[in-house]
């Protein structure tokens, strides 16, 4: 009767939250929290999604450890060690294999899923960090930031099969599905290179008008528009990767990191360890409006998606200032995006 009595009173408490979203004209509310056993306070990275699994995979930097949360129960269930200073993760459909950027140790890990462990470690240029997946080609691709490189590994024989140079510190990789070409950022230098993954030559680089610092990115495939975290000149910069030219600046708050796109409902999040997660909408190709500055805790700088239910995922490692180690699942709200 209790636990009836609780798991009511929970579900009251939702949807109290999601009515007082709706009526305030919030475009997220937040739904749980998930305690995580890592040290509280610690620097998190970035997250991703294992939709085969339906879980959600997350990156502890400060003590090395990759999270693994099934987002059906929200639970964690493996707290997978020994990835110092891990930093980005690609998970890898039907080889269930998780591919690690630790920068404590300047390696790329390869993560087991069946066995839950590191499986591997590749030697890498310096500090790895965001990564992606090419699919067809069978590749990961890994900036190595200040290595000023990408690395390219093959995911079969879990090898790094080229490293590719550039006159730049290398921001987010991002893979183009329709496109078939790998983009990332040259954030010394305010540029995307355009890379093709049958060859892993080097194909243009081409610079992004009104943007400085280019680091995080996101990829609309459909519509070949890349969405560009400009941490210098301070805003979010529609990139159109067809035509090689920017058409959109919209103001981005201090410390924006990683951003996101849902193509379900068209939404670009870019979280900001200023206490942000800015929210813009696209309309069409050629049109994108911010919504919100949505308000979260300070050093939030990383999130996740799930396409699928449209939930945003991000980890928090402090409370007002005071340490915690969580996951906080924030659900959509819709209906008040205005024109």
């Amino acid at each position: 009767m209790k636990r009836k009595q609780a798991n009511r009173a929970q579900r009251l408490v939702v949807l109290f939250t999601a009515v007082s979203a709706y009526l305030s004209g919030q475009t997220l509310h937040k739904v749980a929290t998930i305690d995580l056993p890592g040290p509280k306070g610690q620097r998190f990275d970035y997250l991703t999604m294992d939709d085969e699994d339906g879980y959600l995979l997350s990156a502890h930097l400060g003590p090395g450890i990759l999270y693994v949360i099934d987002v059906r129960t929200n639970a964690l269930i493996k707290a997978i060690p020994g990835v110092p200073g891990i930093t980005g993760l690609e998970y890898v459909p039907g080889l269930r294999k998780i591919y690690t950027s630790d920068w404590g140790e300047e390696k790329i890990g390869v993560v087991d899923l069946h066995k839950m462990a590191v499986i591997k470690r590749l030697p890498t240029a310096a500090k790895p960090n965001g990564s992606t997946y090419a699919a067809p080609f069978r590749k990961v691709y890994v900036s190595d930031t200040l290595g000023k490189a990408v690395a390219v590994v093959n995911v079969d024989k879990d090898e790094i099969v080229k490293t590719l140079r550039f006159d730049s510190e290398t921001g987010m990789p991002q893979y183009d599905s329709v496109a078939r070409k790998v983009y990332v950022n040259l954030r010394s230098t305010n540029q995307v290179a355009e890379i093709d993954p049958a060859t892993d030559r080097i194909i243009g680089q081409y610079p992004v008008e009104g943007c400085q610092f280019n680091h995080g990115m996101a990829i609309d495939s459909e519509r070949h528009r890349a969405f560009l975290l400009c941490g210098k000149s301070r805003t979010m910069t529609v990139f159109a990767l067809d035509s090689h030219h920017a058409i959109a600046h919209l103001p981005l708050p201090p410390g924006a990191d990683v951003v996101k796109f849902d193509p379900g409902l068209r939404r670009i999040y870019a979280a900001c360890s200023s206490g942000v997660i800015a929210v813009y909408k696209e309309d069409d190709a050629q049109h994108f409006r911010k919504i919100e500055d949505f308000p979260v805790q300070k050093t939030i700088h990383s999130l996740a998606v799930d396409t699928s239910s449209h939930r945003v995922y991000a980890p928090e490692q402090e409370e007002n200032g005071h340490p915690v180690a969580r996951m906080v699942v924030y659900e959509a709200v819709v209906e008040k995006e205005k024109k």
